[in-house]
């Protein structure tokens, strides 16, 4: 269960890169008061973490209905993940993971934007749900509860980046956050090769 935790909080967070998306949090909270910002960090926590759960509970029921093998599953997501890797190796922002210049446009002219961009795609977004749902190999008691406290323990550590972004930011910097982004993307490219591989070899066991 442990092992599962450890390997679920590394692949989210990779997949979530909340360090990286320091920038975009500050860009989208830009003229809001320490305070709104930090309840916009909090409600886009909350939110995000009911998105994923919803997948986590319903993401069995989600494959029978379409007749989905985790198999399968685990190499479309595995696709989807490397995708984002390949973006985090060059320091740029996935088009999958992120809000579109119209999107983010949109969402300055509002005034809550953590619901949209935030939690929806930027935090719980494809890649960070496919992750999700590929891991609950077994729908037991056991494997949902490592699986929850994996991203509950990602997304804490996301709001509290997002907490503290301004002194981050200025801290460390756009290319400290490059270079943990670079760092972060190698690890997700061999989470997804890896995920891909499983997926393989379960719809190909032959294969093995």
């Amino acid at each position: 269960m442990i092992g599962t935790i450890i390997h679920l909080i590394i692949t989210v967070f990779a997949v979530m890169n909340p360090i990286g998306n320091i920038p975009i949090f500050v860009s989208l909270t830009d003229g809001y008061s320490l305070e709104d910002r930090r309840k916009t960090a909090k409600k886009a926590t909350i939110v995000s973490f009911i998105i994923l759960t919803v997948f986590l509970v319903l993401g069995h029921f989600i494959f029978s209905v379409f007749g989905i093998t985790i198999h399968s599953f685990r190499i479309a997501g595995g696709i989807l993940i490397f995708g984002i890797a390949y973006n985090l190796l060059h320091a740029k922002q996935s088009r999958a993971q992120s809000p579109r210049t119209k999107e983010k446009a949109e969402a300055m002219e509002k005034e809550d934007v953590s619901v949209t961009p935030l939690a929806l795609p930027i935090m719980a977004g494809p890649g960070t749900i496919a992750t999700v749902m590929a891991s609950t190999a077994s729908h037991s008691p056991i494997n949902l509860l490592s699986v929850l406290i994996g991203y509950t323990v990602v997304l804490i550590a996301t709001f509290l980046l997002f907490y503290f972004s301004t002194s981050i930011i200025t801290r460390v910097g756009q290319t400290g956050l490059n270079v943990v982004t670079r760092l972060m993307g190698l690890v997700l490219a061999v989470v997804a090769i890896q995920m891909i591989a499983d997926g393989v070899k379960g719809l190909f066991p032959h294969l093995g």
